[in-house]
This record gives structure tokens, C-alpha cells and sequence, in this order.
């Protein structure tokens, strides 16, 4: 189980240049068996077309690395603090994509205008708040990056199913689900999504958000028990 979680963490991850959300060794995916409380992700600074499915390393929920010859990703801390606290996900990606990445720096929030990004949000993607000096100078700054994640959901009372990923203040996009795969499916709409906003917002600055009942409409055909988008068997 625990080399087939590696392989879900290698794919994920050489999804990311694949499409466009990465150069370099900017970013990181993540996968995550709940019940052993385990996740395996990207070793830190490998260039992604090095990557092998054994370079992933395995984490558990306490912080303690269960098996790896590399160091972890940096963000470590951030995925873990936030399969922490949002008990229904099994997969995180943080990238560094251009458009969605440029709303995060802005400290905007990415507003929701059309029905396609109502197709997977329920609400705009929101931002974070910006991190202190404190929280950016101790020891504990990626710890810290989830902590911001995870009081803007707390401080409105957000659902991380309903809106699965996040801007963080001067620095990038998370994205989640319940499958790395789906966290990256995540990732590549919301970075599609913040072009379409950039551009619907040079036609229109003064554009507001979609209209309340077509944004629920788009979203429940898709999510939660009276969907009917697609095939009822992969439902």
C-alpha cells in the first residue's frame, strides 16, 4: 500500500510541468493514506524530470519521516498541517502557476464570474491574510503557512470540499481533494480560472459575480448527492 502511495505522489507530481504549472523544481504534490496516517511527497530541490517513484518520501502525521533517502519538500509542514484539519482530503498541491500565482502576490481573491468556475468552486477562491514578521521569521514559517490557510476557512466557516484550494498572501496557490488526482485537477482549473478572471476583468473592471442561483446550479450538478453531471458510475 505504502509503494502504491508513492507511485499517487510521484504521478501527481510529474502532472504539474506536464501542464504548465511548474518550472524548474517550483511546487509539490502530496499523497495521504488517512488510515495509517501517512503521506508521501516530493523530496525537496529534485528536479521533477529526475523523479523516481522511490525519491518520495514518507511522512507521518506527527511530522516523523517513516522512509526516504532525501530530505522532504519544504512545505512539508504546510501539507501536513492541513491534512491536520481538513479530516476529508487525501491530496495536496502547492504550485507556482503564473496567473493564479500573480492573484496571490496582488493579496486578491479570485472571484467567482462564470459558470466554469462554478463547476469547482461554491464562492470565489479565497486569500489568506498576510503572515506576520513573527510567523514569517521563526522556525516554524511553513507550519505557519497552514496555520493561515486554515484560519481563513475557520474565520468564515468555509468547507474545504466546497472550496478546495487557496491563495496564500504574496506567495501562491494550495489545492486539495480527496485524491492527489483531483487536487491536481484542482490546481490546473484554478490557474485556468484566474486567466479567464484576469480577462474578464481587463473587458469589464466593474464585472460582478455570477448570479447566486446559476453559481449553485453549476456547482450541485457536479458536487454532493443531487449531482448529475457525467456517468452515475463514477459519481
Amino acid at each position: 500500500m505504502l509503494t502504491e502511495l508513492k507511485r499517487e505522489a510521484y504521478e501527481a507530481n510529474l502532472a504539474l510541468p506536464r501542464h504548465g504549472l511548474t518550472h524548474f523544481t517550483f511546487g509539490n504534490a502530496s499523497a495521504l493514506d488517512r488510515a495509517r496516517g501517512i503521506f508521501a511527497i516530493k523530496p525537496s530541490g529534485v528536479p521533477f524530470e529526475k523523479l523516481r517513484p522511490a525519491d518520495m518520501v514518507l511522512i507521518d502525521l506527527t511530522g516523523k519521516k517513516i522512509e526516504g533517502k532525501l530530505a522532504p519538500s519544504s512545505d512539508t509542514p504546510t501539507h501536513r498541517r492541513l491534512y491536520l484539519a481538513f479530516k476529508q482530503i487525501g491530496g495536496i498541491v502547492h504550485t507556482h502557476s503564473c496567473h493564479a500565482t500573480a492573484f496571490a502576490q496582488a493579496g486578491r481573491a479570485i472571484p467567482n464570474l462564470g459558470t466554469t468556475h462554478a463547476d469547482y468552486f461554491f464562492g470565489e477562491i479565497p486569500v489568506t491574510r498576510k503572515l506576520t514578521s513573527a510567523e514569517i521569521s521563526g522556525d516554524a514559517y511553513e507550519w505557519e503557512t497552514g496555520n493561515v490557510i486554515v484560519e481563513r476557512f475557520l474565520k468564515d466557516s468555509l468547507a474545504p470540499l466546497d472550496l478546495p484550494g487557496i491563495l496564500v498572501n504574496r506567495h501562491a496557490p494550495f489545492t486539495w481533494h480527496t485524491s492527489v488526482a483531483q487536487a491536481v485537477e484542482i490546481a490546473v482549473a484554478v490557474e485556468y480560472l484566474a486567466h479567464m478572471t484576469f480577462l474578464s476583468l481587463q473587458l469589464d473592471p466593474r464585472l460582478k459575480p455570477i448570479e447566486p442561483a446559476l453559481s449553485a446550479k453549476h456547482f450541485s450538478r457536479k458536487h454532493g448527492p443531487a449531482a448529475y453531471y457525467g456517468q452515475a458510475s463514477s459519481r
